[in-house]
């Protein structure tokens, strides 16, 4: 079976990949986005979301592009994005899928191309009572098998609440019938994702011995200490070793014994030349 074989497939049993009381309508096949990316299959839900269906043969098929399978899905995925009504549903998806398909949907001739695809959709969206449109976009992965980057990156997704869906389809013929048989298997998201993740690995040449801790973090200055509310106007900073006192003004600058100084010059007085506040300070 080729990928074309697989997209006609699903896109005439798209209940192959709902949920439990979930139903999807297709209204869109290689539809081509301002960048001239095809996207597969686009659907619509029954909660007025839309999705996007992308299909790949096998995993050596995801693993020769030059673009990864998933980050190809996000991309599209983000055109659909852009649909703000039903009627820019109508015009750049369903009007087109209907002429693509046209001994097939044109069930009524009495109307228009366009009539038609307003009907289309009306009706499944008056069937699943939806009143809500295109507020969330899906992704569907559809593969005979998936390579390892893939399910990470779909596990990484999913826990981070993006919706992405990964199903392994295996076609088996009845070797008396020769009919297909489908055996469709939903393998993400599962309800921990964190199997799929793969563990950084410490480097065997990363040398710690003989190392010394740093002395210091970075620590906030003065100013950062005012905006933490750490220091306030009013609190009072004593020199290390000294009885002097100076209060902290709104503007940064100390109120001392002699008048308003800045903390550097002030300090400087006791024979610091900068201002660090941790060796120099303390707090009342």
């Amino acid at each position: 079976m080729k990928e074309a074989d697989l997209e006609e497939l699903l896109r005439k049993n798209v209940e192959l990949i709902c949920e439990d009381g979930e139903s999807m309508l297709i209204i869109g096949q290689q539809v081509r986005n301002e960048c001239n990316g095809r996207s597969d299959l686009t659907a619509i839900d029954n909660q007025g979301n839309l999705v996007l269906i992308e299909i790949k043969r096998d995993r050596q098929d995801i693993v020769q592009r030059k673009e990864a399978f998933e980050f190809q899905a996000i991309r599209y995925a983000a055109s659909l994005a852009t649909v703000h009504s039903t009627e820019d549903l109508v015009r750049d998806f369903i009007i087109p899928y209907i002429d693509l398909h046209d001994s097939e949907l044109f069930t009524e001739p009495t109307l228009t191309i366009t009539e038609q695809a307003r009907r289309y959709l009306a009706q499944f969206l008056n069937a699943n009572d939806v009143t809500f449109f295109n507020q969330k976009q899906r992704i569907i992965l559809v593969a005979s098998d998936f390579d390892l980057q893939t399910l990470l990156v779909v596990a990484w997704l999913s826990q981070n609440q993006l919706d992405v869906t990964c199903y392994k389809m295996t076609p088996y013929v009845d070797p008396l019938s020769k009919q297909i048989i489908l055996d469709m298997q939903k393998i993400l998201p599962v309800r921990d994702c964190s199997d799929f993740f793969i563990k950084v690995e410490s480097s065997p040449n990363l040398r710690t011995e003989g190392r010394k801790e740093p002395y210091r973090r970075n620590l906030p200055k003065l100013r950062e200490m005012s905006e933490l509310q750490i220091l306030e106007p009013g609190d009072i900073l004593i020199p290390k070793g000294y009885e002097f006192e100076a209060e902290l003004l709104e503007n940064g600058n100390v109120m001392t014994e002699h008048g308003e100084m800045a903390l550097s010059d002030w300090l400087k007085t006791f024979g610091w030349t900068s201002g660090n506040i941790y060796d120099c300070m303390t707090q009342k």
